[in-house]
């Protein structure tokens, strides 16, 4: 007797080959746009599952499976996490609204996630057994390290640092740029345990010809090809030994998330969170600038000069992004605040970050940037924190306002009201504005 033929459910499918499922299930060879839908059965399907026909279904960019299905199929996409905003599900992408930002340290389960493959199975299920980080590369002694043996063997460390992705703010370029169109809530602010990159590149004895990191982590490739990298960046050697550069096993006192990186992660804090390698297992160290999967082409690199939005820009005129530029959020209150009735005072406040940088002025205004009001700021608890600031402000008179907030660093660049335009939508960090009505 034969065995019937077993259902996989969307999720499975999808990991087992997501360019077939594609095509399968919208009619849509990679590349081609979700167009054809093999006369429509495909799609309808989908809406069936759902309940409702997807109008907008051509849009729908390649590997997305509707969040609807994740939530109903038994199944936690955002593990544990709560209130983000889903960009992608397939590698799963979501953002923290801005408003969910106030407290000085990120909740784990408030945390954004940038992911490019796959989640390990063991991350998700918790299993650190096995786990080893190799370094090897222009180094004197190769080194292989269990969790214990990382915990042991070096000084342990806790700092409150701010991760950002490179493309947080993406949306607000127009022309759109290619990628997920973060709003302002890729970036965290967590307390990370662990221990400093650079004491483990001193244990293996840098050579001299040692320039560049390169990172691997253990996430699947979305092709589901073992042997193919999903993301590999790294860092020049001199970021690698800054002090605040670690290699992270616990965050907020507990063991990392899965969707963060457990059990082990780098933290490279100022630079675009690409370069933070998560579910770390191997650092190469090179004779020269790193070319993985995420260091060539266009990916987190920017034109070296300005460039007319929309242009198209010669390869070799692109920049290796490293510091990220000073920014800042309005926290509190959440845009569209109606104020009390009889009230026209309010209390605004948020987070400030630079970089490698430190924010040394915040100014908001409640009149267009015609004038502008000094926040008190607070001074970061270490380097590479993120800081809190506030204002007291009084409006004279019932209606609509909006409040604006820049930030300034260190060395005196201030946040710009609108960013340069380029190709992949990075490192905008333009004012945050947010409406307010104040009622009669």
């Amino acid at each position: 007797m034969t065995a019937g033929r077993r259902e996989r459910g969307l999720f499975e499918f999808y990991e087992d080959d997501p360019e077939r499922a594609d095509y399968l299930i919208f009619g849509r060879r990679a590349g081609l746009g979700r167009r054809g839908f093999l006369k429509g059965a495909g799609l309808a399907a989908v809406g069936a599952s759902l309940g409702s026909a997807i109008p907008f279904s051509t849009s729908m960019p390649p590997g997305l499976v509707p969040v609807a299905l994740a939530q109903s199929a038994g199944d936690d996409p955002l593990q544990g996490k709560e209130g983000l905003i889903v960009h992608n599900d397939r590698p799963i992408n979501a953002e923290t609204p801005v408003h969910l930002l106030d407290p000085d340290i990120t909740p784990n389960n408030r945390h954004f996630v940038r992911n490019n493959g796959l989640v390990p199975e063991a991350a998700r299920q918790g299993d650190a057994q096995g786990w080893k980080l190799a370094v090897d590369g222009e180094v004197n002694q190769p080194l292989e390290l269990t969790l214990d043996e990382l915990r042991s063997r070096f000084t342990p460390v806790n700092l409150k640092l701010q991760l950002e992705c490179g493309g947080n703010g993406r949306a607000g370029f127009n022309p759109p740029a290619r990628g997920n169109q973060w709003a302002l809530g890729a970036v965290g602010n967590s307390e990370w345990t662990g221990v400093r990159l650079g004491d483990v590149l001193r244990a293996a004895g840098l050579k001299d010809s040692a320039v560049y990191t390169a990172h691997y982590g253990s996430d699947v490739h979305l092709s589901g090809d073992p042997d193919k990298p999903v993301i590999s960046r790294g860092v020049p050697i001199w970021k690698a030994m800054d002090p605040h550069t670690i290699i992270a096993f616990a965050m907020n006192g507990e063991p990392i998330p899965a969707l963060n990186g457990f059990p082990v992660r780098l933290v490279v804090p100022g630079w675009p969170g690409s370069a933070s390698q998560k579910w770390l297992t191997r650092i190469t160290i090179r004779d020269q600038v790193h070319d993985g999967p995420g260091m060539t082409g266009m990916s987190y690199r920017v034109p070296a000069y300005p460039v007319q939005p929309g242009a198209d820009v010669p390869l070799e005129d692109f920049r290796i992004i490293q510091a990220m530029p000073v920014k800042s959020i309005i926290t509190y209150p959440a845009t569209g605040t109606t104020l009390p009735r009889d009230n026209r005072m309010i209390e605004v406040r948020g987070h400030a970050w630079a970089g490698d940088r430190r924010v040394s002025q915040v100014d908001v205004s409640t009149d267009y940037g015609s004038t502008w009001i000094p926040a008190e700021l607070d001074p970061p608890p270490n380097p590479y924190s993120w800081q809190r600031w506030r204002a007291r402000l009084n409006f004279p008179t019932r209606g609509y306002y909006e409040v604006w907030a820049r930030a300034t660093d260190d060395q005196g660049v201030m946040q710009p009201f609108e960013v340069m335009w380029n190709p992949r939508g990075y490192l905008n960090n333009s004012m945050h504005r947010i409406a307010l009505t104040v009622p009669t």
